[in-house]
């Protein structure tokens, strides 16, 4: 009799393909994915520093290398990178406060942050292009 019963399924958790992604749940996520790329542009860095230390041979191949037009897409990434998790962290500084839960807060907050951090980058290029 005991096998008779049908065996119930356990409910399935809730995920992305049942939330409908808002702003503000992808912006957390662009959040996490900026922090792990500032890794490797830290380590892009410290490269940078050591080749510059050592000797003048190993400085010239990594700058020939980030002045490429590969190395420049990289940079601009990496600027993009540090400037919209800088913003997402005070984005997160604002919420620490106990300000910016609402609604329209929070969806302000998402986009001021995207639009901070595009905009941003393209400033800082372009005054590392004019000043040049």
């Amino acid at each position: 009799m005991a096998d008779s019963k049908a065996r119930r399924e356990p409910p399935l958790s809730p995920h992305l393909e049942i939330y409908k992604p808002a702003m503000t749940m992808i912006m957390s996520i662009v959040h996490r994915i900026t922090g792990v790329a500032l890794y490797f542009g830290t380590l892009l860095l410290s490269v940078w520093l050591v080749s510059a230390a050592t000797s003048d041979a190993a400085f010239a191949a990594v700058h020939g290398f980030m002045t490429s037009w590969f190395g420049k897409l990289i940079l601009f990434g990496f600027t993009w990178a540090l400037l919209h998790h800088a913003l997402g962290g005070i984005r997160h500084f604002i919420w620490d406060t106990g300000r910016g839960y609402g609604a329209e807060q929070r969806s302000f907050l998402a986009h001021a942050t995207l639009a901070g951090s595009v905009g941003l980058t393209v400033l800082v290029w372009v005054i590392a292009f004019v000043t040049r």
